[in-house]
């Protein structure tokens, strides 16, 4: 987790010599080699830990979340074996269905692949707690205290270090392909998700006797306390910059509620929001087993309700902020690579660099599910997967419904061009 991968490597690997079928060692050594790119490596070591341990869904898993692997048939066997045991964990079973849904999905039997991503989601949810009236609520908090009065008020606050880069959005929006990007300019180190920003910004309701919280403090902070905040962040994330450029990026999605505090305490931040069609944000996230975190994603309705609240937040930064916030459309940078490439470096201020065109040449560790396909060049298959399961998104084309309706028509599904 602290980035030091040959360390976690050597160590991982000294388990296993104690220990040569230790599941977690195995599991853990393909994690560390997948992050640097050493995808055969990883494969072998997944294949090693399955091997040793059939029932280890989690290796599984982990070759589905490649992205680019392909099972063969006795390991589609071996998986539908797996999962009639009725003694199978939740968390294993969970595993083996999404990866089984990957599987049908690489060979394009897409009914069953979502009759497993619904299993696997249904299984996953069942151990959630997450409530969307309360995300409603907090947005709605956040809409009141960052209004343009305090903006107004607080203008010329904060730490003027315009080191970070945020890139905020919906998981599965192509926020690792903006990152990697970016990471390939010689004046910017990518890190990765950095939970920093929100515990700095939560830290300003500790030890106050009026029991006020983040958000609502914010009024009452005193000018110099937000360029602290900014420091204090800044000051927490330089562990994770050991190339110490001038520019790093922070690519949490879920900081898209934290535009605001950025906003005054680093003020000369950058901000990009990765946008992608709806459906496909979506059930880009339906489709993932997340490690942690993520609540909302593993029911179709909960995910189109997260998604509108999502929309009203950056709606609103927008209104509050115009200009701070650059969107950057996935499926615009699969079709115009270079247009959107200078849209995003001239946004942060930076000089053009032809590297960053060739992103997929950068060798740097990359933890999120996108880590195999930032390290190929661009392709445009991932554009409107959703048509494959149109009839089965029905629940959330209907909560998504007056977003679709604003798109062009051929980013529209059949049912609303059918004037149904």
């Amino acid at each position: 987790m602290a980035g030091f991968h040959d360390e976690a490597m050597a160590f991982y690997n000294q388990a296993i010599e104690r220990d040569p079928i230790h599941a977690g060692a195995q599991a853990g050594l393909g994690h560390v080699l997948k992050t640097i790119g050493k995808q055969k490596e990883a494969i072998a070591a997944y294949r090693e830990c399955i091997r040793n341990h059939p029932d280890h869904g989690e290796a599984y898993w982990s070759l589905a979340n490649l992205k680019t692997f392909r099972f063969d048939d006795d390991e589609v066997a071996a998986m539908e074996a797996q999962i009639g045991n009725d003694s199978l964990a939740d968390e294993p079973r969970a595993n083996f269905l999404f990866a089984l849904g990957k599987a049908c999905e690489d060979r394009h039997d897409y009914e069953r692949a979502f009759e497993f991503y619904q299993r696997g989601n249904q299984t996953r949810r069942n151990r959630e707690d997450y409530d969307p009236v309360q995300t409603m609520d907090v947005h709605d908090q956040f809409i009141r205290v960052f209004n343009k009065d305090l903006f107004a008020e607080m203008a010329g606050v904060g730490c003027p270090d315009p080191a970070p880069i945020f890139i905020v959005g919906l998981p599965r929006s192509g926020s690792t392909l903006i990152e990697q990007i970016l990471a390939s300019h010689p004046l910017v180190e990518g890190t990765h998700e950095l939970p920093e920003l929100g515990r700095v910004a939560r830290s300003m309701g500790l030890n106050r006797n009026d029991r006020m919280a983040y958000p609502d403090a914010i009024s009452s902070l005193k000018p110099e306390e937000f360029c602290f905040l900014g420091e204090e962040y800044l000051r927490r994330t330089l562990r994770h910059r050991e190339q110490k450029t001038p520019y790093f990026t922070d690519k949490l999605p879920n900081n898209f509620v934290h535009a605001g505090f950025v906003s005054l305490a680093l003020p000369n931040a950058k901000i990009i929001n990765a946008l992608r069609h709806p459906l496909d944000s979506c059930l880009g996230s339906y489709k993932q087993l997340f490690a942690r975190g993520q609540p909302f994603t593993y029911d179709l309705f909960e995910i189109g309700e997260f998604y509108l609240e999502y929309q009203r937040m950056m709606r609103h930064w927008h209104e509050v902020m115009p200009g701070k916030i650059l969107d950057v459309q996935y499926e615009d940078v699969v079709d115009d690579l270079e247009t959107q490439v200078r849209r995003i470096l001239e946004y942060c201020e930076l000089p053009w660099d032809d590297a960053c065109l060739k992103f997929y040449e950068t060798d740097r560790a990359v933890k999120t599910a996108s880590s195999e396909q930032v390290r190929s060049p661009i392709y445009s298959s991932a554009k409107h997967r959703w048509r494959n399961y149109e009839r089965q998104l029905e629940p959330l084309i209907d909560v998504l419904g007056p977003l679709l309706r604003d798109l062009p028509p051929e980013w529209q599904p059949t049912s609303m061009l059918d004037g149904d």
